[in-house]
């Protein structure tokens, strides 16, 4: 307690927005009100205005009701806060002060005072000329920071808040360096500025210590690379010249004298963030406070009508029905994909392959059927780069996009792509819902031809491993391009289906050259001729070789080509060929010779990015794979692309060429022990679960959450600032994550394959990936299995039992649940249990049986109140309410719904509160009271833009356009609808056309048309 008996609070704004009494981590509610919190925190005990609050918080467009929803949070913020203090007394928290709020700051602790301090007492230490404590002083201070601040905290205020603590961090940094480099430790600061400077390369102080450290470093000419790359940078991306102060230490290098001085600080450099808008926060919880104690999730319950989001959670999907178990398809034919890898600006040679490949496709031609152009050949020898190469100069001929895949036939680890896995994405790439893909690969492909018919589009099928493989993924119609690349002849694909073949040969001893000068220069290559010609014999003209030794020579241009041709030499024959009766060519000795090249960490990483299952990696994978902290591991990522031995294939996305990663996966086997290759993985592992965790407690705060066992490695998880971020992190990461949770349970990861699984099902659900979602929970069950672990099969038997729910297979659903049921009863899980029971009222729902539904959602009701979980107690409410909706009772459904509102608002959940509004509108639209069902959206929909989910907003306004209708205000309803309409094809949804069909009926039926 402090002198006013208020219990000390301990509060965190160096990252997510954390509180903690004692060792007990607080629920701080939604986002909205979260803010609230910070920028009461931040005001360091002065008044905030009710009015810049809501300025704050919701920026130039506030709702109608904001000032009331603030004041509610206010309310909630007190309970939490001072949860003993009795009724009749005032808030001795956060008081009110005239027209607005304020956070006594004297009875909280905060990491940001707690980072000032030390700030201010590394200066007060260097003054006196102690630079070594200073420095320890601020390496204390700087790893205060959890990550961005006020994480996740939406907001105009927030952001500026966020943008300012960066750069107080950023700052602060700086002058650790620069004293490190006033020490003489410029040796020691230099990777880490390196890695800096990369990433804020218009940052021109970090410039300007780098030149410092690389010039003591005796590394005067890449200083001055460094500075023409930052000029160039400065004057191409913001029109500007270096500063002064850079300048100058330009010219101090350029005299060579004495060597440029270490660059003078800022002003103020130590000074303390106190005297800006406010600040003070918490001190981060204690090493075991439970980091998802009361508001986290990890989606693997059975939320709303088993795991559809808040919009199911009124117990219906979009569309308000629960009948077919896929939704209609409407293809978007706005959709235009364009998914062709960029184009090799260094592309040499193959004109006789070029030629015959035009030759396929007349220029004043419109093809009759289906082309297909198949390019086989040996690997590494460039088929991919030609195919690519080709579509892109015959892209503008197919209006109607490019599809492009990898079917990963030879990868080394074995996991091919599946062609329904592969006509998944190209529907969705088209404009179809995922979720209204079919089952089974016939079903896929008829609906693939379908979409395709009367389009033109260019499709590549890259790496194929045989014709089965192919042949569902061509079109039946005309106009569509094909191009296949595959080691194998696919006679069948030549045979059956009239592919032209083209075989791709080695290069010929002048395309060898022509690449090579390409790469390097034809001077270079013009000065050397006899080293560029044993350079290409060396090679054997293989593509892949020239150009891994081309990108060598490129990073050293001050390297022979003789004493590059020497070295190969060298290490010619030290291997064996790859087998498999291609031409011979050694292609181990060239990757040899250009993985000794590496450091060794770049070294030890392409080693480990063998381990993973991919198919591609993201750099903070690859951190966790090798040990090495995001920023270091960028750079050496950096350095294995420039090396040629890694593939960007997307901007932060990292692929194999499939020989390098069987080259790569003999190199772990050999130099890296089991132990080592174990530890990796499990890092690995743990980094995706952590993550996914993470992310699916900011698309659910409210849900149940799986307990996560103490992390058993130092892998550093994501973090997401807004449900935005969480979601395009499991949609890009999709099929990468169904790959981690098969790689776990294959190599005896089994809690972690399960329980990533687990965390995966609800949100996976969401975003439509059903199929995913079925093999993913196979799985995950199997690995509980093996584990012995019952709660982890019940959660498997749940999920699985939802999945073909979602699929209509009633019998097969309503088994694995009762399963699951009689596990989780076993296991004295009730929140398991509860989840089961809502999973079975969905399915009894959809077959008509409703009261045994009612039943069901009675059992769930009873279990949460039994857990005190108040927001899944308000679900089932809404639930139950829906039901009444299918019986025809919507009476009762409103005063089921209206109870939901009720109790959501009670524990602040605003997502549910947002599905029970609009569930309450839709029973008041049935039972004829429009006014009130307008009413009712129109919260909802205000609701869900604070939340930021434009799927729920657009749904909740077709609802609101479908009652304007039915009250004669066509114009509302057009309104309502083209804002959804906007929505939807903002985010490529199927529904779009829906909307279009609802707007063009609604002008049928105006006076005027």
């Amino acid at each position: 307690m402090d002198a006013s008996g208020t219990e000390s609070l301990r509060f965190s704004l160096l990252g997510p927005l954390r509180a903690w009494r004692h060792h007990t981590e607080l629920p701080l509610g939604p986002p909205q009100q979260r803010a609230v919190l910070a920028l009461l925190l931040l005001r360091r005990g002065r008044t905030a205005g009710v009015g810049a609050l809501v300025d704050g918080i919701w920026g130039a467009d506030p709702p109608a009701a904001a000032v009331s929803v603030l004041r509610t949070y206010v309310s909630r913020l007190r309970k939490l806060l001072e949860p003993d203090r009795p009724a009749d007394e005032p808030p001795r928290l956060v008081v009110s002060l005239g027209d607005g709020y304020a956070l006594r700051s004297d009875a909280v602790l905060s990491d940001l005072d707690r980072f000032e301090d030390l700030v201010a007492r590394a200066g007060a230490r260097r003054s006196e000329g102690d630079d070594h404590a200073a420095v320890q002083l601020l390496c204390s201070a700087l790893e205060l920071w959890q990550g961005a601040p006020l994480a996740g905290l939406p907001g105009p205020q927030a952001e500026a808040e966020r943008t300012h603590l960066e750069e107080r961090r950023m700052a602060v940094l700086e002058t650790r360096l620069r004293i490190e480099l006033d020490l003489g430790q410029h040796a020691q600061v230099l990777p880490e500025l390196t890695a800096l400077r990369e990433a804020f390369p218009l940052h021109e102080a970090l410039c300007e210590l780098l030149l410092v450290a690389l010039y003591r470093s005796g590394r005067r000419a890449e200083a001055l690379d460094v500075y023409a790359h930052t000029r160039r940078t400065l004057v191409d991306e913001l029109g500007i010249e270096p500063g002064p102060s850079l300048r100058a230490l330009h010219a101090g290098l350029l005299a060579d004298d004495t060597g440029p001085p270490t660059p003078e600080p800022p002003r103020q450099e130590m000074s303390d963030t106190r005297g800006f808008s406010g600040t003070a926060t918490g001190v981060g919880g204690p090493a075991d406070a439970p980091f998802d104690e009361g508001g986290g999730g990890s989606g693997c319950g059975c939320e709303g009508a088993g795991g559809l989001d808040a919009d199911a959670s009124r117990g219906f999907g979009t569309g308000h029905t629960q009948g077919s178990p896929v939704r209609p398809i409407h293809p978007t034919s706005a959709v235009r994909p364009s998914q062709l890898p960029t184009d090799l600006a260094t592309f040499a040679g193959r004109r006789t392959e070029l030629e015959g490949a035009a030759e396929l496709l007349p220029e004043q031609e419109r093809p009759r059927a289906t082309v297909i152009g198949l390019i086989s050949g040996m690997a590494g020898a460039g088929k991919t780069t030609l195919a690519v190469h080709w579509a892109h100069r015959i892209a503008h001929r197919f209006p109607d996009g490019s599809l492009y895949v990898n079917l990963r036939g030879h990868d080394p680890s074995g996991s091919r792509t599946d062609p329904g896995e592969a006509i998944e994405t190209f529907l969705v790439a088209l404009g179809v819902a995922p979720q209204a893909v079919p089952e089974g690969l016939d079903a896929q492909a008829a609906l693939y031809r379908s979409v395709l018919a009367d389009r033109r589009v260019l499709i590549v099928l890259d790496n194929a491993r045989d014709t089965e493989q192919v042949v569902p993924l061509l079109p039946a119609a005309p106009g569509c391009l094909v191009i296949v690349t595959s080691r194998s002849r696919l006679s069948g694909l030549v045979a059956r289906h009239g592919a032209h073949p083209l075989t791709l040969s080695l290069l010929s001893d002048e395309e060898s050259l022509e690449l090579l000068a390409r790469r390097l220069g034809e001077a270079r290559v013009d000065a050397e001729p006899e080293a560029a010609r044993a350079i290409v014999g060396l090679c054997a003209r293989l593509p892949l070789a020239l150009s891994i030794v081309a990108a060598r020579a490129a990073l050293h241009p001050g390297f022979r080509l003789a004493d590059i041709a020497a070295e190969l030499r060298e290490d010619h024959g030290s291997l064996d060929a790859f087998s498999g009766g291609d031409s011979g060519t050694d292609a181990r000795a060239v990757f040899s010779w250009s993985y000794h090249a590496l450091s060794s960490e770049a070294a030890g990483l392409f080693r480990r990015l063998a381990l993973h299952p991919g198919p591609d990696i993201t750099a903070a994978a690859a951190a966790a794979l090798s040990g090495v902290a995001p920023r270091p591991v960028r750079t050496l990522l950096t350095e294995l692309t420039g090396a040629s031995l890694l593939i960007e294939r997307a901007p932060g996305r990292f692929v194999f060429h499939d020989l390098l990663r069987a080259y790569a996966g003999e190199l772990t086997e050999r130099h890296d022990g089991e132990g080592e290759r174990g530890a990796a993985r499990l890092r690995m592992y743990d980094h995706y679960l952590r993550t996914a965790h993470h992310a699916s407690a900011v698309l659910g705060p409210f849900r149940e959450t799986i307990p996560l066992p103490q992390s058993p490695t130092d892998s550093e998880p994501l973090r997401f600032n807004n449900s935005k971020q969480a979601t395009a992190w499991l949609g890009t990461e999709r099929h990468v994550l169904r790959s981690v949770v098969e790689h776990a349970a294959a190599h005896g990861h089994h809690d972690h394959a399960w329980r990533t699984a687990c965390i995966l099902d609800l949100h996976f659900d969401r975003l439509g990936y059903w199929h995913d979602l079925m093999e993913i929970n196979k799985a995950g069950l199997r690995a509980a299995r093996a584990l012995g672990d019952r709660v982890g099969e019940a959660h498997g038997l749940r999920a699985l039992g939802f999945g073909h729910t979602r699929f209509g297979h009633t019998d097969e659903a309503l088994r694995l649940l009762g399963s699951a049921l009689e596990l989780f009863r076993a296991a004295g899980d009730a929140s398991g249990r509860a989840r089961t029971h809502r999973c079975l009222a969905y399915q009894n729902n959809r077959i008509g049986r409703y009261d045994v539904a009612l039943g069901h959602y009675a059992q769930a009701t009873e279990l949460y109140r039994s857990l005190g979980h108040r927001s899944g107690e308000a679900s089932v409410l809404n639930e139950v309410g829906w039901t009444y909706i299918l019986l025809g009772d919507a009476g009762n459904a409103v005063e089921h719904c209206e109870k939901a509102v009720a109790l959501h608002q009670e524990v602040g959940d605003l997502s549910g509160e947002a599905a029970a509004q609009d569930s309450v509108g839709y029973a008041h639209h049935h039972l004829g009271n429009h006014g009130a069902a307008v009413a009712r959206f129109e919260l909802a929909v205000n609701l869900y833009r604070e939340l930021g989910n434009p799927h729920l907003e657009a749904d909740t306004l077709r609802h609101l356009g479908d009652s304007h209708r039915a009250t004669g205000d066509h114009a509302a309803a057009r309104t309502a609808w083209t804002t959804a309409l906007a929505l939807l094809e903002e985010a490529g949804h199927a529904e779009a056309d829906e909307v279009k069909r609802e707007l063009r009926a609604l002008e049928r039926e105006e006076p005027s048309a």
